[in-house]
């Protein structure tokens, strides 16, 4: 009777145990380069390890995702992470690692190993209480790191300036400038700020990018402009639509409107998950 009894008081103690664990992983707050995530997926705790929405980790560290039947690639720089659903086979940059947990389908959401994929990009992890912090390498430009990104745009009337701080955020938006720079050309007759309708050829300034450091001096700049389109078709012939101009450098290339896309889509992410400060705004 004393070992029934041992053995129902185990399980009880076993079972108990394994619910605290799951409730401690769904109360965890993941914080990466300070700032913290919402995912609509609560992190959980499998087997000891935190484990995450994907696309969570991928959006916030500026890795592509794409997927082929049941095989995940996640592309950042040089590295290179592919995993299969369900599979604890991983292989980063042609390299086969073993994975403790296997990445699973759960709320129609493709949930991941934290750690596994933060390390796997260099980032640097630690587990405290219910926090998990996740912080990445800052972007250096000529030996200076830099601090944010610094966008300007302008409306009708006014016009917003604001700073993005994430790490992974600043240097892949850096990087899309500068594999996206295409052919140099000559710096156009006219551009500005403002809607030049008199002369054919005018360019509208869409926006202005510094990469500032922690000083707030800008190490980098870019000005994308837009032809002006309010003239008839016959006069603009020839002329670019988009230009990219390198500030510092007071150069003038071709530029393309998907690699815009691509910069106002993890604008529009880094806004979504906290890490856009707005410095000002003037718009009325």
């Amino acid at each position: 009777m004393k070992k029934v009894f041992s053995g129902v008081f185990l399980a009880l103690i076993l079972i108990i145990t394994s619910s605290t664990t799951y409730a401690a992983g769904t109360n965890i707050k993941i914080k990466v380069d300070g700032f913290v995530i919402a995912s609509d997926v609560k992190p959980e705790i499998k087997n000891n390890r935190i484990m995450v929405p994907l696309r969570v980790i991928s959006e916030n560290l500026g890795a592509k995702v794409s997927w082929s039947n049941s095989e995940i690639t996640l592309t950042k720089s040089e590295i290179k992470v592919t995993l299969k659903l369900n599979s604890s086979k991983a292989v980063i940059n042609g390299k086969t690692v073993l994975l403790d947990v296997k990445p699973f389908i759960k709320n129609n959401r493709t949930i991941v190993p934290l750690r596994f994929i933060s390390e796997a990009f260099g980032c640097t992890v630690n587990h405290k209480n219910s926090i998990v912090t996740v912080d990445t390498e800052p972007l250096v430009i000529d030996g200076i790191k830099v601090k944010a990104l610094q966008q300007e745009y302008h409306m009708t009337m006014g016009g917003v300036v604001q700073q993005i701080n994430g790490n992974a955020f600043n240097e892949t938006i850096y990087n899309i400038f500068v594999e996206n720079i295409g052919k140099r050309v000559e710096a156009p007759a006219s551009y500005s700020w403002n809607l030049n309708l008199d002369i054919p050829g005018s360019y509208y300034k869409d926006g202005q990018y510094d990469f500032v450091d922690h000083k707030g001096n800008s190490l980098v700049r870019f000005d994308i402009y837009s032809l002006i389109r309010s003239f008839p078709s016959e006069l603009l012939t020839g002329y670019p639509e988009i230009l990219i101009h390198d500030v510092f450098k007071d150069e003038w290339y071709l530029f393309s409107d998907t690699a815009i896309q691509s910069i106002n889509q993890l604008i529009d992410t880094a806004t979504k998950n906290g890490f856009l400060t707005i410095i000002s705004n003037t718009v009325v």
